[in-house]
């Protein structure tokens, strides 16, 4: 039993070592010839503002189809519900939190924008 806790440790400690030895790589191999690690992300994310800012940008733009496909199957909960009052409760609670659920995602992301602005103007490009 010793032995299979043994293998099973350093099993899981060959990713992180993998991941190292790649960092490793990539930082002796910068685009630009300097030494030490890289930015592997674009120069519009150099900022954590900014960062921040396209990360909800992308939930957005992957939320809003889910959005709209709760927004429909809450229509056909309601219509389905033919004046039973308890699938009208079911339908009226599903409704209730995907307009939670959109404004949640929405309001992060003003939110972040705003700051990012603030930032920015505080900072100084």
């Amino acid at each position: 039993m010793n032995i299979l806790r043994k293998i099973g440790f350093w099993l899981s400690c060959a990713p992180a070592l993998f991941l190292a030895s790649v960092a490793v790589a990539h930082a002796a191999n910068c685009a630009d010839g300097s030494s030490g690690l890289c930015n592997p992300l674009n120069p519009q994310f150099s900022t954590i503002p900014a960062f921040i800012a396209g990360v909800l940008k992308v939930v957005v733009m992957l939320a809003l189809p889910v959005i709209v496909l709760f927004f429909v199957v809450a229509g056909f909960q309601f219509i389905s519900a033919q004046g039973n009052p308890g699938k009208l409760d079911e339908a009226r609670k599903n409704f209730v939190w995907v307009v939670i659920g959109a404004l949640l995602i929405m309001g992060a992301w003003v939110l972040a924008t705003l700051i990012a602005g603030t930032v920015s103007q505080l900072v100084g490009p």
